[in-house]
This record gives structure tokens, C-alpha cells and sequence, in this order.
């Protein structure tokens, strides 16, 4: 792909046409090759049709001191010289922009990649937080558990210590009726032996009035007891509930624990890909400085007048 612009090409073309019709060379304005041309700036066909005036002024001096065969043959060889350094000079420019273009396509990819992996690293992290949201969740089920224990505990200890202030009571007061039964008994014994059947009913009722009390502490022995027997159940059923929520704790801990080093994996990953992507910015950047400063020197070498000197003109018929 050449780089010089078709403005220039034409002028030139057009420069040697108006000799080849009998111009003389010193007598082409710009005017005359815009007229020719309709396109470009003039300030173009200017610095243009300069170069083109000086190359055929050097092409005559090289004529009239050079036999013209000679003349000829060497303008032939520098022509061809000249060809193919354009053609050698385009040619790598358009391998470095496609290098360029290559590279750039790679960062792209590359930066499609790490926005994919910053996605899935998104989503571990937020599989992690829902982990450990389950994990407090059976924490605080096991907290309530343990409240629930203890308050079952609590509640069997004060079972316990009604049925012992149950029995207390209950032995008191049978110690108490033995007391009295035996005052009453002392007493009678004390009294006329005509009041001895008034004494034996009474003792029958005090013996029946204690074979009730008994039997209401036996019920109520037998009350506490049940009390008792329900508190060990729901104590077993706490406990075995509590023993669950630790093998459930230790297996989220365990899921908490690969998650973890799930993220730390793809974080590492992620990492590496964006030093991959740096890396490839830097060498596309590279490429880039690369590129404009061939164009830069293109640019120069086709504004500079001894460059305009390798440029092959047409001879003059």
C-alpha cells in the first residue's frame, strides 16, 4: 500500500504531460496543474510540482555532462532502486499495523476474560457471604437451643425442688399429725377409761385423716416424678437436637472453608490475567510509538528535499 497521496501522483502526472505537449518545465504554475487535475490542496500541488521542477533540473544537469546512454541507464537502475524501497518500506509498515491490530484484538479478548472472571469471582464471594449467613443463621439456632436446654434445665431443678419441697412438707406434716396423734393418745391415756370408746373414734378418725394426707403425698411424689421424667426427655431431645447443629455447623464451616479457597484461587487467576492484559497493553503500546514513529519518519523522509531525491520521475520525451 503506497504512501504517497494521489494528489501528489497526478500532479506529477500531470506536470509531465504539459512537457510531453510542449510546456516548458520552469513555465508549470499550480494553476495549470489544478486546471488539469480538479483535486488536492493547492499548498500540496505547490510543494509537489517544486520537487517534480527540481528532480527534472537535476535530470537535465545529469544529461548534459553524461552521454545519454549512460544518463538513461542510471536514472533506469535508481528508478527501480527507488520502487522497491517503497515497496519494502510499505510493505513492513502494513506488517507492523497488522502486529498492532493483532495485539489490540488480544487485549480485547483479554479484557473480555478478566470481565468474565471478575463475574464469576462476584459470584463466589457472593455464594461465600450467603455461606456464612447460613453459618450465623445455625449459630443462632444453636443459641437458641442451648437457651432452650438451660431453660429446661431450670425447669427440672424447680420440679426437683418442688417434689423435695413437696416431700418436706408432706414428712413434716405427718411428723406433725404423729405428734399430735401421740399427744392425743398420751392424753387419753390420761383420761377416764369411760372416755377410752370417744378416744378410739377419734384415734380411726386421725388414722384416716393421715392415710389421706399419705395419699395425697404419694400423688403428689408421684406428680413431681412425671415432672421429672418429662424434664429428662426434652433435655435428651435438646441434647440430640444440639449435637445436629454441630455436625451441621462443622459442615458448613467445611463448604465456608472451600469456598474460601475457591475465591482465593480465582483471585490468583484474576490476578494473572491482569498482568497478561498489562502486559499486552504495554507491548500494544509499544507497537503503537513503533508504528508512529515509522510513519513519522515516512512523513519526513517525504517532506525532506533529499528524500524527493529517490523518488522516480518521469524522463522527459
Amino acid at each position: 500500500m503506497s504512501r504517497i497521496s494521489d494528489t501528489r501522483i497526478r500532479t506529477r502526472e500531470a506536470a509531465a504531460r504539459l512537457v510531453t505537449s510542449g510546456r516548458l518545465a520552469h513555465e508549470l504554475t499550480v494553476d495549470l496543474i489544478y486546471a488539469e487535475i480538479r483535486q488536492g490542496s493547492r499548498t500540496t500541488i505547490n510543494d509537489e510540482l517544486k520537487l517534480w521542477k527540481d528532480e527534472q533540473a537535476r535530470n537535465d544537469a545529469l544529461a548534459a555532462v553524461l552521454p545519454p546512454a549512460v544518463a538513461k541507464a542510471m536514472l533506469s537502475v535508481w528508478a527501480l532502486a527507488v520502487g522497491h524501497g517503497e515497496q519494502v518500506f510499505a510493505q513492513r509498515g502494513d506488517e507492523l499495523e497488522a502486529e498492532a491490530a493483532a495485539a489490540i484484538t488480544r487485549a480485547g479478548a483479554l479484557e473480555t476474560a478478566h470481565a468474565e472472571l471478575q463475574a464469576e469471582v462476584r459470584t463466589v464471594r457472593a455464594q461465600l457471604d450467603d455461606q456464612q449467613a447460613r453459618l450465623a443463621t445455625a449459630l443462632t439456632e444453636q443459641a437458641q437451643a442451648h437457651a432452650g436446654r438451660d431453660a429446661a434445665l431450670v425447669q427440672a431443678e424447680a420440679a426437683v425442688a418442688e417434689r423435695d419441697a413437696i416431700r418436706a412438707r408432706s414428712e413434716q406434716a405427718l411428723r406433725d399429725l404423729q405428734s399430735a396423734h401421740a399427744l392425743e393418745l398420751e392424753a387419753l391415756r390420761t383420761t377416764q377409761a369411760g372416755h377410752e370408746a370417744a378416744l378410739r373414734v377419734e384415734v380411726d378418725q386421725a388414722t384416716a385423716r393421715l392415710e389421706g394426707v399419705q395419699k395425697r403425698v404419694m400423688l403428689q411424689t408421684e406428680v413431681a416424678r412425671d415432672a421429672q421424667r418429662r424434664a429428662e426427655a426434652a433435655l435428651s431431645e435438646i441434647r440430640k437436637r444440639n449435637e445436629q447443629l454441630v455436625g451441621d455447623v462443622e459442615r458448613i464451616s467445611a463448604d465456608a472453608a472451600e469456598q474460601r479457597r475457591l475465591a482465593e484461587r480465582y483471585e490468583k487467576l484474576h490476578d494473572r490475567v491482569t498482568q497478561e492484559a498489562r502486559d499486552l497493553r504495554c507491548e500494544r503500546d509499544g507497537l503503537a510509538q513503533q508504528v508512529a514513529l515509522l510513519q513519522g519518519q515516512l512523513t519526513a523522509c517525504e517532506k525532506s528535499p533529499s528524500a524527493r531525491r529517490t523518488k522516480v520521475s518521469r524522463p522527459q520525451t
